[in-house]
């Protein structure tokens, strides 16, 4: 089996902070991420991550660690970042105060639909 790691990358996935809150163990986060992506710990993301069902079963119950490029992959493959919150909630942070940096693309597109409204506010006035 090839340990190449896909880069596909899903689309976002809500995660609800208090299904998470319900999960006792990384494992369980684990599991909720693929669950909420709509992937059943199937043979389709275990591929997408370059892993074998053995392996895929030793990072749930804790008995092997997951290197960070492994764990990214999890995470963009299924479209949410539900692992991390959890290590996040576990560590004593409150989810709901918890906000993602803008990338450059949307920061560009905020100031775009920006200069759009303005635009339509000085047109609306001239009429």
């Amino acid at each position: 089996m090839s340990h190449q790691i896909h880069q596909q990358i899903s689309l976002p996935v809500e995660v609800r902070p208090e299904e998470l809150a319900r999960k006792r163990t990384l494992g369980a986060a684990i599991e909720h991420c693929a669950e909420v992506a709509g992937f059943g710990l199937d043979k389709e993301l275990q591929q997408r991550l370059g892993v074998d069902k053995a392996q895929f079963s030793r990072w749930q119950s804790g008995q092997e660690g997951i290197h960070w490029a492994k764990f990214v992959a999890l995470m963009d493959a299924c479209g949410n970042d539900a692992p991390l919150l959890w290590m996040v909630q576990q560590r004593g942070y409150d989810l709901a105060s918890l906000r993602r940096m803008q990338t450059e693309t949307e920061r560009q597109l905020t100031l775009a639909r920006q200069e759009i409204d303005a635009l339509r506010r000085v047109i609306g006035a001239a009429r």
